[in-house]
């Protein structure tokens, strides 16, 4: 039986394919919840995958709840001069209110996280209130084509997606590097975060920017860092953490966490210590 939980994050788990032919489990959801639950939240995953697929990653963090699918959804992810260039294989089904289960729509926070379009922005109408609900939303800004190769795209944003959010985070990569996008978006969105890696971001307050570092280490895999910084935003202001700080402690743990592979570079409590000193 479901309880109600601090954190929900929805979206799809995914598989991702290892340079080795192997596969991890991956997507925004999967290192929200393994970030939220270091950071002592409770914490449930909305998602759709195959019912083969291996949940035990969460087993002892997080509560799962979601739509079997024929698939799960799957990418391969190669990195090239820093940049990203992701095929997916594989999609589950789409993400809309009616699952949604009902002891779960009234969380401290919702993270909406899309990884290729599958969550319905009606979701955002779920939740009262006083529920956080924080969006990240490059699976609205990216599609794929007949071959699977993922590029960006153009993200008409529902005004309801953007009048409910209480934060809404994005890469530089996601907005195609144009600041226009970002300053058009800065101005409809309460708090809007542009992460740009290793050069940390820009955050917006009432269209107001300012930026945040990033730490200066060696990059192992970058993958879900994003995520983890996501995570760690909306648990900060959330408690009630100035976001310029949420954003300063976040990115220090994002950067932490680019130095070791995939999962592993979710935060530990020596990470979480260091970067709150």
């Amino acid at each position: 039986m479901l309880t109600p939980v601090d954190y929900l994050a929805i979206g799809h788990v995914t598989y991702d394919v290892l340079p080795d032919g192997l596969s991890a489990v991956g997507g925004t959801v999967s290192y929200a919840a393994l970030t939220a639950k270091v950071l002592h939240e409770s914490v449930g995953i909305l998602t759709s995958a195959e019912a083969s697929f291996d949940f035990s990653v969460f087993d002892d963090v997080a509560a799962v709840n979601g739509s079997p699918a024929a698939k799960t959804t799957t990418f391969r992810n190669s990195y090239v001069n820093g940049r990203r260039h992701q095929t997916v294989y594989t999609v589950a089904n789409q993400l809309t209110p009616d699952l949604v289960p009902a002891t779960w729509t009234n969380p401290a926070i919702a993270h909406i996280g899309p990884v290729i379009e599958e969550c319905d922005p009606a979701l955002v109408t779920v939740f009262p209130p006083t529920t956080f609900v924080g969006v990240t939303s490059q699976g609205w800004m990216r599609a794929r084509d007949r071959e699977g190769r993922v590029h960006p795209k153009h993200w008409a944003a529902p005004a309801a997606v953007l009048d409910r959010a209480s934060a809404v985070i994005f890469s530089l990569d996601d907005m195609q590097r144009d600041w226009d996008i970002a300053q058009q978006m800065a101005q409809v969105t309460k708090i809007l975060v542009v992460t740009m890696g290793p050069q940390g971001g820009i955050l917006f307050i009432d269209g107001q920017p300012e930026p945040f570092p990033a730490l200066c280490v060696t990059e192992v895999d970058p993958t879900g860092a994003g995520d983890i910084f996501a995570a760690v935003f909306f648990h900060a202001v959330a408690s009630g953490l100035a976001p310029i700080e949420g954003a300063r402690f976040a990115a220090c743990l994002a950067s932490r966490s680019v130095t070791r592979p995939g999962t592993r570079g979710v935060p530990d409590p020596e990470d979480i210590a260091l970067c709150r000193s």
